[in-house]
């Protein structure tokens, strides 16, 4: 490998993690790419690409010149994929594939691709049955395919494109497909080391059909046995495991010496098939006179330790959540509980409100009773957020919007990020009549006089503030007039008939509209939805994203429109943070608070897409009652 020049897609992930040092170690000029930033232990002399590799340009490729192609970049799930997989599976695994090697086949001076491919591509009812067996059946790469899922499918579409291409290529480049046994290593999801997880934070784990068997491969042993294939001249298919399987309940035996006080749910589902599956590695070792060596009982403590010093990285950097006026906005801190466990269950979310005896005080960590903010108390503020470990702000009243918008700046140079919009953005949507003035947004005119108006009904509501509970609607002049008497500030609009709609939307810190959510109301009961639909038309949904990126915000929006007999778009207003049925866009994807929050801790969310249910979700709005 001295001097080579190797380009590694997806050198990032576990596989790569292991594979990029053994190159650089070995003398080799290396260029990663990958859709996730570079691991800060990786070393410094190689040429990182941060981004998804589906944007690599031939030029790109061409400036390095690579002789080497190690290919691992992927996506993958458990075994029972996922629905949101289907597009994942396409852009990372079937389309990303096909992409590179169409870049690599030009590259002038390529004269080796290995491909990190898999066993799911076999047959699985030659390794997958009903019911327990004594040994695992041995995989031959000369056995029958029938790949068991998306993955095991895209992993043999590329197979078989790179056996398409040596019919034409042999004189300039070879290639061998790895087919990669059951991986696991460091910083990974398999299910060993998500076991471990568990277990250091005293959770139970659940064991699945403990009889079955895996030929368990290590990732640096797979590292180092791609390195070999790249070094080899064999071609074509070759197995890339242990061929020595282990059962689950051996894995589970070697994390009990560590874990003597584990807590296993051992379940034997009956209608899950079990695997008894293992590399033949026949010709692995005459190919290389070599097979992995690294056994579970060798290399789960390696893990462990690993996690031990990770999980005590993330204790130290995990920072806590402050949402404010929380007052009875349960169903606002469930929403956000949801999202960010997704990051750690160690993450506090604390309330705040100035008065005491209020109901989310019992479904947040910890309360807070602060005094009314304003900048006379910002730095006593500021220094009682620091002493809670709070990193985001999520404010929820349309009154302090202004003052956390103002101070943004000055949260942020104490380590304090806050999903709130810029000062000005939020003036012009909390000001009702500033914000119809932007008439080249569909927004329905306002007036503060009835005279501006020319319309046959009326809709009468305060200037400033949520006001549904004082609105008027579809009234006659005369009792428009009568109506406004009894607001503080009121603003004139016509009344426009038609279904009313609400539109949630996140928008990132480059100002990108990332996922909307529309609903319709169904019951309405003293202003608030109480019960609720979401609803998709793409038509509808790109003239809200339209709008929505004209207005610049961001964080969590509440866009409210009308939609007329004509099909055509009335907003009414916007409400630049989460709102009172808000958390059915939760429900339906739109994951905006697990989007914040990995946005405060520097974390590009490019590469966490919005996916939607293919069904309608129905929120029912009641109260009901908890016994403490």
């Amino acid at each position: 490998m001295k001097d080579k020049r190797v380009f590694v897609s997806g050198g990032a992930g576990v596989i790569g993690r292991e594979l990029v040092p053994l190159l650089i170690e070995m003398g080799a000029k290396v260029f990663v790419g990958d859709i996730e930033e570079i691991p800060k232990d990786f070393p410094t002399n190689l040429i990182y690409r941060h981004g998804d590799l589906n944007d690599l340009t031939q030029n790109e490729i061409n400036q390095f010149d690579p002789e080497i192609f190690i290919h691992l970049a992927a996506t993958f799930e458990r075994s029972d994929e996922t629905y949101g997989h289907w597009e994942e599976n396409f852009q990372h695994n079937i389309k990303l594939s096909h992409h590179l090697i169409t870049l690599i086949r030009n590259c002038p001076n390529i004269q080796r691709v290995v491909n990190a491919s898999s066993y799911l591509i076999y047959d699985k009812n030659l390794y997958q049955f009903k019911t327990s067996k004594n040994k695992p059946y041995k995989l031959k790469e000369t056995d029958p395919i029938n790949p068991r899922n998306l993955t095991g499918l895209s992993k043999l579409g590329h197979e078989i494109e790179l056996d398409f291409l040596s019919k034409f290529n042999s004189d300039k480049f070879s290639s061998i497909s790895a087919r990669i046994y059951r991986g696991y290593g460091t910083n990974s999801r398999d299910i060993i080391s998500r076991w471990i997880r568990a277990l250091l934070n005293d959770e139970e784990i659940t064991v699945y059909n403990d009889e079955g068997f895996f030929d368990y491969m290590y990732a640096r042993d797979t590292a180092l046995g791609l390195v070999k294939l790249a070094l080899s001249n064999a071609s074509g298919i070759i197995n890339l495991g242990t061929g020595s399987s282990r059962q689950v309940k051996d894995v589970v035996n070697i994390l009990l010496d560590y874990f003597p006080e584990m807590k296993a749910n051992k379940i034997i589902n009956s209608d899950e098939l079990i695997e008894a599956s293992e590399a033949d590695v026949t010709l692995l070792e005459k190919t290389l006179n070599w097979v992995p060596s690294s056994r579970l009982e060798d290399t789960i403590p390696i893990i462990i330790d690993y996690e031990k010093s990770r999980q005590s990285e993330q204790i130290s950097s995990y920072k806590n959540i402050l949402v404010t006026s929380i007052s009875a906005k349960v169903s606002l801190i469930d929403s956000i509980k949801s999202g960010i466990s997704k990051v750690s269950k160690k993450i506090k979310i604390i309330g705040c409100d100035i008065q005491s005896n209020i109901i989310c005080s019992y479904f947040v960590d910890e309360f807070w009773q602060i005094n009314k903010l304003d900048d006379s108390n910002l730095n006593n503020f500021i220094t009682e957020c620091i002493s809670r470990n709070i990193g985001l702000i999520i404010p929820s009243r349309d009154g302090e919007l202004e003052f956390f918008s103002r101070n943004k700046k000055t949260f942020l140079d104490n380590g304090i990020q806050i999903m709130v919009s810029e000062i000005s953005s939020i003036v012009k949507c909390i000001d009702k009549l500033e914000f119809s003035s932007q008439r080249d947004l569909s927004i329905i005119p306002s007036s503060d006089s009835i005279e501006n108006i020319n319309a046959s009904s009326y809709v009468v509501k305060e200037r400033f503030g949520a006001g549904s509970k004082s609105i008027g609607i579809n009234l006659t002049k005369e009792d428009a007039i009568k109506h406004s008497k009894s607001l503080k500030k009121p603003i004139f609009q016509p009344y426009i008939e038609g279904k009313e709609l609400s539109i949630d939307a996140y928008i990132d810190k480059k100002k990108i509209v990332k996922g909307i959510v529309m609903r319709e109301r169904v019951l309405v009961v003293n202003g608030e939805s109480q019960i609720t639909q979401s609803i998709t038309n793409k038509d509808l949904e790109n003239s809200f994203k339209n709008i929505i990126s004209s207005l610049d915000l961001y964080g969590h929006v509440i866009l409210q429109a009308i939609i007329g007999i004509d099909n055509t778009i009335n907003v009414i207003e916007c409400n630049p943070r989460f709102g009172g049925a808000s958390a059915i866009s939760i429900k339906s994807g739109l994951d905006s608070f697990y989007w914040a929050y990995l946005e405060s801790t520097g974390v590009n969310i490019e590469d966490y897409p919005f996916y939607r249910p293919i069904k309608v979700v129905k929120q029912v709005r009641f109260h009901k009652d908890i016994y403490l």
